[in-house]
């Protein structure tokens, strides 16, 4: 069987063949995790963000190539998880762009759409590191760049690229020393392998692939929970919905949805725009809307009736689908991913805004962060991430936003409470960042956690089930005991310029553990203060922040 073009049928079987094979072999993925820990979520995150792409291909009222790819690029621009997901959904951002206005592609329309898609990605990481996805999708659209100048047959070069793609990702280990001593590829690039294969597979079938429904794994954003009479929710109706479009002109159209309420969100890109509005009229909202293009995936919900039904229901609990947390504006607008109960208090304790659940193996995507910020009345709102594979999907918030917003890079919890304390509501935005990144370079995070799986780094075995401690990215201690471990990897990380070190225990350990270990450490350590906090965090025993 020999196939010339792609068209947009065929391209869209392709993304969704793509994304049942991404689905069937995540956990292979999130396997190649180079530390052993469980919050190995590369494989998932991808997933997530193939499904999100694929969902918003399935609204599509017709198929041409190019609507197909920028289809794909939307969803996964919202649905992005994890810097996996936001690699992910950069390189189809690029694919789009390449292959914009096509009806249907052939081999040559294919590489240059690979090595858009390439281009792009690597823009979009400041500081990109061979080794990693980034590499493998750039020796694919490099190949396929020369391939293409003599093979037409669509599945002969496919075929082809994903082989060069296999012997560029079996070269990542002698790219990065880290993944040659834990004996594995980059998660990442053999997540675009198992993409691209997926994709070949769903090409050469003659049996249609549908895409049964995919299990919803949604992240959903919680203000502090509060008190708010439903008199005063001044526009009741949130209303959301995409417009396929040929629209330049964004800002002027946020503009004018401005007088029908607030809480508005008007993103897109590559002819497909998102709208968030909470209004009294959606149906003038939609009849506006659909002067400039047609509309899909149109929810409405009564936020005056959600709200009484939830206070009715589940008094206490955090509300759902609140309208404005506040009326007024005010300078700084906070807002915080955390996970844990006892974590989520020290949060709110410290003024926070809103608080997005996730952290490790629970990503917020994109869409979950831009909502959050929608939520925030503050003329400057600043996002703490607290967790490195948070901060991409943060930055693609940002830019998406029409707002003005800072992303303060936290990696861990510790870094987010320290800045949190520096953080004063009078200063200028300016001076409370340069305050909080000096705070935060006298913090240093201490974790305990187990091992997933048996693996070797830096000669030094590590069996399943094993507790770790792990401090800037290293393994520090090894043991069976977790009281044990957690003693030794603070007697190595903690040095004469600290003073502070604060405890923060787990789901799985009771406070007795926690306050034991506190004394063992204070005996070792006479001259620091110590302080026991409840974190409820899962799958980390204890946090410990050091300053």
């Amino acid at each position: 069987m020999k196939i010339g073009f792609l068209d947009g049928t065929m391209l869209k079987k392709a993304f969704i063949g793509a994304a049942k094979l991404l689905e069937d072999n995540k956990e292979e993925v999130n396997a190649l995790n180079v530390f052993p820990v469980p919050d190995g979520d590369t494989g998932t995150n991808m997933s997530l963000t193939m499904k999100s792409a694929v969902n918003q291909i399935l609204n599509l009222k017709e198929y041409s190539a190019g609507k197909v790819a920028s289809a794909a690029s939307n969803g996964s621009l919202m649905g992005a998880r994890g810097n996996s997901g936001v690699i992910l959904s950069q390189l189809f951002r690029g694919f789009a762009n390449g292959l914009k206005d096509k009806d249907t592609v052939d081999t040559l329309d294919l590489a240059e759409a690979f090595k858009l898609a390439s281009d792009t990605a690597y823009k979009a990481v400041m500081k990109p590191t061979e080794g990693t996805i980034l590499t493998v999708a750039k020796g694919c659209a490099e190949y396929a760049l020369k391939l293409a100048k003599e093979e037409n047959d669509m599945l002969v070069f496919m075929k082809k690229v994903i082989e060069e793609g296999n012997h560029v990702l079996n070269k990542t280990p002698e790219m990065l020393p880290v993944l040659k001593q834990a004996g594995v590829v980059d998660a990442g690039g053999k997540g675009l392998i198992i993409v691209l294969t997926g994709a070949y597979n769903a090409i050469t079938t003659k049996e249609d692939i549908t895409l049964e429904t995919f299990q919803k794994e949604v992240v959903e954003s919680k203000p502090i929970p509060q008190h708010i009479e439903t008199s005063n929710i001044e526009f009741g109706y949130c209303t959301e919905f995409m417009i396929n479009t040929d629209e330049k002109n964004y800002e002027g159209f946020r503009e004018e949805l401005t007088k029908f309420g607030d809480s508005l969100m008007v993103v897109g890109g590559d002819g497909l725009i998102k709208v968030h509005i909470h209004t009294n009229n959606p149906g003038e909202v939609l009849e506006k809307a659909l002067t400039i293009g047609e509309l899909n995936d149109i929810k409405i919900d009564n936020m005056r009736y959600q709200h009484s039904h939830i206070m009715e229901h589940e008094q206490g609990k955090d509300l759902e689908k609140p309208g404005k947390l506040d009326k007024e504006i005010k300078k700084y607008g906070l807002i915080t991913v955390s996970i844990g109960e006892g974590l989520d208090t020290v949060f709110k304790e410290l003024n926070v805004d809103y608080i997005i659940p996730g952290g490790q193996t629970m990503n917020p995507s994109t869409e979950d962060i831009l909502n959050a910020i929608e939520q925030v009345n503050g003329e400057n709102i600043i996002i703490f991430p607290n967790n490195g594979n948070i901060v991409l999907a943060a930055d693609q918030a940002k830019e998406l936003s029409g707002k003005k917003v800072y992303v303060f890079p936290t990696k861990t919890i510790p870094e987010g409470v320290t800045a949190l304390i520096s953080f004063d509501p009078e200063l200028e935005i300016e001076e409370n960042l340069a305050n909080m990144e000096e705070a935060v370079s006298y913090v240093k995070t201490g974790q305990v956690t187990y091992a997933v799986r048996d693996t070797e780094i830096k000669d030094t075995k590590i069996n399943k089930d094993d507790i770790i401690g792990i401090s800037k990215g290293e393994i520090i201690s090894i043991g069976n005991d977790v009281q044990q471990v957690s003693f030794e990897l603070l007697k190595k990380i903690v040095n004469e310029d600290s003073s502070l070190i604060t405890i923060f225990y787990g789901n799985g350990i009771e406070e007795d553990m926690a306050l034991k270990l506190s004394n063992k450490v204070e005996e070792e350590f006479e001259d620091f203060d110590v302080e026991v906090v409840f974190g409820g965090q899962p799958l980390y025993y204890y946090i410990f922040s050091i300053e």
